[in-house]
C-alpha cells in the first residue's frame, strides 16, 4: 500500500481529469468575447501561456515516443530490444497527470508571487542567473533526494513505481508518484522564482527553461541511443556535463549508481557512477551492441489497409495502438499529415519495420508495405506492389530471417498466386515464404460444429474455399458451392476422392441455401443477399473486409484469428482490429511454421492434408483459437 501522498487526487477521473483544464479554458474564452480590465486581461495572459506551455510540454514527450518506436530508423541503436508491452503501457496510461499538477502550482504561485505578474518578453541575464542556480541548486538537490528516494521505505512505497517499467520511454519520465512530482515541481521552480526575484525574470525563461527540462528527461528516458559517442571523445569534459539515455538506462538496472538529473559530474563527486557508462554509450551509439540481435527469426509482411487505420502503430500514437482500431473523432485533423507522410512512403518505396516482439525467446518483427488496400485492385499498380514484396522477401533472405509470412493482399492469387511468383523466381531462397492460409483454413473449419451435415460456401473456387469445400467433403458433408464457373468447380470436385466427389454441390444462386443454415463466406455479399439465409444461420467468414452485421435473427463471426501464447513479451500493440494479444490466423499460421522449424515453402494452393496437422502443432505451441 502506498504512504501518503503517493496516490494522485485524480487517479478514478479517468477521461474527465481533463475537465480540471476548465477554468483556464473558460478564462481564456470569456475574455475573447467580454472586455475586461487590465488586471482581468492578465489573468487570461496566464490562463493562455500555461494552456499553451501545457501542450508544448505534451508534444515534446508523444514526439519523443514516436521517436522511441520508429523501430525502421532507430533498431540498431535500440538499448533494450523488447518492446513496450501492454502491461507497462496501461501503467503509464496516466503519465501526463504531472501537467495537471504543474499547471495548477502555476497558477497559484501566479498569485502568491506579485513579481511574477509582469514579466517582461525577453531577459538575457535571467538565462545565465537560472542556469547557474540549475546547477547550484536543482542538481545537487535533485542528486541527494532522488538517493534518498532510493532508500527501502520511500523506494517500496513511491519510487518503486517509476522503476517498475521494464522499457524506460519519454512517458516513463511522467510516471510517477505525487510525492516525486511535488518535489520535481520545486526543483523546476527554483531556478525560474530565483532569476525572478533577482529582477532578471522573463515569459522567454519559463518556456525555454520547463521546455528543456523536458526534453532532457524525455532524453534520459528514452530507449535509442542518440549521444554520438564521438562528442565525448572530442570534448571528454561534455561527459560530466551531459547524460545520456544508456547512462540513465544503467540507473534502472543497477538502482545504486547515475543518480543525477542531467549532469554525471554529481554521481562523480558522490562516487556513485556506474563504470559501465561510457563503454556501453559508446557500443550503443556506434550501433554495433545490436546488429546481430535484432535479425528476426519471424516477419509479418503486413500492409496497409487505409489512410486513417496507417496511424494506428506505436510511432504515431502508442496508446491509440494499444488499443482494437476504430475511427474515431481525434483522427480526422491528422488525416492530411498521414496521408502525406503515405505519399512520401510510396515515394521512397520501402517496407518499414513497424513492431517486435519475442515468443519462445526468439524475435518475431512486423514490416508493412506502403501500399492502400484499394491499390491492389489497380491493374497497373500490380507490378509495383509486386516488386515491393519482393524486396521485402530478398531483404528478410539477405540478413537471415527464417520465416517471412505474407498478409490478406499480399498473398492475393491473382497478383502472384498466394506467393508462389517469389518462390519460382528466386528457388534459392532459404527464407521460406508463408501465406497462412492452411491454419486460416483450420481455424474457420474447428468453428463448424461437428454435427453439420450441410454448409452453404461464397467465394468456392478460391484458394481458402477450395481447401474448406474438399476438406469438409472428406468429412462427409454436403458443400453448397456457390459459382458460375461450372469449369473451376469441376476442377475442385475432381481433387476430391472419387467417393467424397458427391457432396460437392454446385449452386449459382443464393436462393438455393434457404434450408442452410450454416454459411462460410468467401466473398463479400449484400444485406439483400444474406436475406435468403433462414433464421438462425451462423456467418462464418473469410473475406476482407467482413461483412456486415445486417441479420439480428443470425449471428455472425470474426475473421480467423488466434490468441498467442502467454510467453509473449514486449507485445504492445493491436493487429488492426483484432484484440490485444490477438493476430490474424495467416499471422498465426507463420508464427506456428517458424517454431516448428518446416523447411517447405507454404506457398500457391493449400495442401489440404496438411490442415489438422498445421492445427495440431498451433495448439502445442499455445496458440489458441478466439471463438466469436
Amino acid at each position: 500500500m502506498g504512504g501518503p501522498l503517493s496516490a494522485w487526487p485524480w487517479e478514478n477521473f479517468g477521461i474527465f481529469k481533463y475537465l480540471l483544464y476548465g477554468p483556464f479554458v473558460a478564462k481564456v474564452l470569456l475574455g475573447r468575447f467580454y472586455d475586461e480590465e487590465e488586471h482581468s486581461n492578465s489573468n487570461i495572459s496566464l490562463c493562455l501561456h500555461l494552456l499553451i506551455l501545457c501542450g508544448l510540454r505534451g508534444l515534446i514527450h508523444v514526439l519523443w515516443s514516436s521517436y522511441n518506436n520508429m523501430l525502421f530508423l532507430i533498431r540498431n541503436r535500440r538499448i533494450l530490444q523488447q518492446g513496450v508491452d501492454f502491461k507497462q503501457i496501461d501503467k503509464e496510461w496516466d503519465w501526463d497527470n504531472f501537467l495537471i499538477l504543474q499547471t495548477l502550482v502555476a497558477s497559484i504561485a501566479y498569485y502568491m508571487f506579485p513579481f511574477l505578474q509582469h514579466l517582461p518578453l525577453w531577459n538575457s541575464k535571467g538565462l545565465i542567473v537560472a542556469l547557474l542556480l540549475h546547477v547550484g541548486l536543482s542538481e545537487p538537490l535533485y542528486y541527494w533526494v532522488h538517493r534518498r528516494f532510493h532508500g527501502e521505505y520511500l523506494f517500496t512505497h513511491y519510487h518503486s513505481l517509476h522503476h517498475s517499467s521494464p522499457v524506460p520511454e519519454s512517458f516513463t519520465a511522467g510516471n510517477a508518484t505525487l510525492l516525486e512530482h511535488l518535489i520535481l515541481t520545486v526543483l523546476i521552480g527554483i531556478p525560474i522564482l530565483g532569476a525572478s526575484v533577482m529582477g532578471h525574470g522573463s515569459a522567454t525563461l519559463v518556456y525555454s527553461y520547463v521546455l528543456i527540462f523536458d526534453f532532457l528527461r524525455c532524453l534520459g528516458h528514452s530507449n535509442v541511443e542518440v549521444v554520438p559517442h564521438q562528442l565525448f571523445e572530442t570534448f571528454p569534459f561534455l561527459r560530466y556535463v551531459i547524460y545520456t539515455p544508456s547512462y540513465h538506462h544503467l540507473h534502472h538496472t543497477d538502482k545504486d549508481t547515475n543518480f543525477c538529473l542531467f549532469m554525471p559530474l554529481f554521481d562523480a563527486l558522490g562516487k556513485t557512477l556506474n563504470t559501465k557508462s561510457w563503454q556501453l554509450h559508446k557500443t550503443l551509439s556506434s550501433g554495433s551492441g545490436n546488429s546481430v540481435n535484432t535479425v528476426p527469426h519471424f516477419v509479418f509482411l503486413a500492409h496497409i489497409v487505409d489512410v486513417s487505420s496507417c496511424m494506428h502503430v506505436p510511432f504515431v500514437l502508442r496508446n491509440f495502438s494499444s488499443l482494437p482500431y476504430k475511427a474515431r473523432l481525434f483522427l480526422v485533423p491528422l488525416w492530411p499529415i498521414a496521408f502525406i507522410v503515405l505519399l512520401a512512403m510510396w515515394v521512397w518505396s520501402k517496407t518499414f519495420l513497424v513492431s517486435s516482439y519475442y515468443l519462445r525467446d526468439r524475435l518475431h518483427q512486423t514490416w508493412a508495405v506502403p501500399r492502400c488496400g484499394f491499390q491492389y485492385f489497380l491493374p497497373f499498380a500490380a507490378e509495383g506492389i509486386n516488386n515491393q514484396i519482393e524486396q521485402a522477401i530478398l531483404r528478410a533472405d539477405r540478413i537471415g530471417v527464417k520465416v517471412i509470412s505474407l498478409a490478406a493482399l499480399n498473398k492475393n492469387e491473382s497478383l502472384n498466386g498466394g506467393g508462389k511468383l517469389f518462390v519460382d523466381k528466386h528457388p534459392n531462397l532459404k527464407v521460406r515464404v508463408v501465406h497462412g492460409n492452411t491454419l486460416t483454413a483450420a481455424v474457420i473449419l474447428n468453428e463448424i460444429p461437428q454435427d453439420v451435415k450441410e454448409v452453404f460456401l461464397t467465394g468456392a473456387t478460391s484458394k481458402l474455399g477450395r481447401a474448406i469445400a474438399l476438406y469438409l467433403s472428406q468429412k462427409k458433408v454436403k458443400v453448397l458451392m456457390l459459382t458460375v464457373s461450372t469449369e473451376r468447380f469441376q476442377r475442385i470436385q475432381k481433387e476430391a476422392p472419387l467417393e467424397y466427389q458427391s457432396y460437392l454441390v454446385q449452386v449459382t444462386k443464393y436462393q438455393a441455401a434457404q434450408t442452410c443454415k450454416t454459411w462460410i463466406v468467401g466473398k463479400w455479399i449484400t444485406p439483400r443477399e444474406q436475406s435468403w439465409a433462414p433464421r438462425g444461420t451462423h456467418f462464418h467468414q473469410f473475406v476482407v473486409p467482413p461483412i456486415l452485421s445486417f441479420r439480428r435473427n443470425c449471428t455472425y463471426g470474426g475473421l480467423a484469428a488466434m490468441r498467442l501464447p502467454q510467453d509473449v513479451e514486449g507485445l504492445g500493440c493491436c493487429e488492426y482490429t483484432m484484440e490485444r494479444g490477438v493476430v490474424h490466423a495467416c499471422h498465426a499460421g507463420g508464427v506456428v511454421h517458424s517454431l516448428e522449424g518446416w523447411s517447405h515453402h507454404e506457398v500457391g494452393a493449400i495442401d489440404v492434408n496438411r490442415i489438422d496437422l498445421v492445427w495440431k502443432a498451433a495448439l502445442k505451441h499455445g496458440l489458441r483459437p478466439v471463438s466469436s
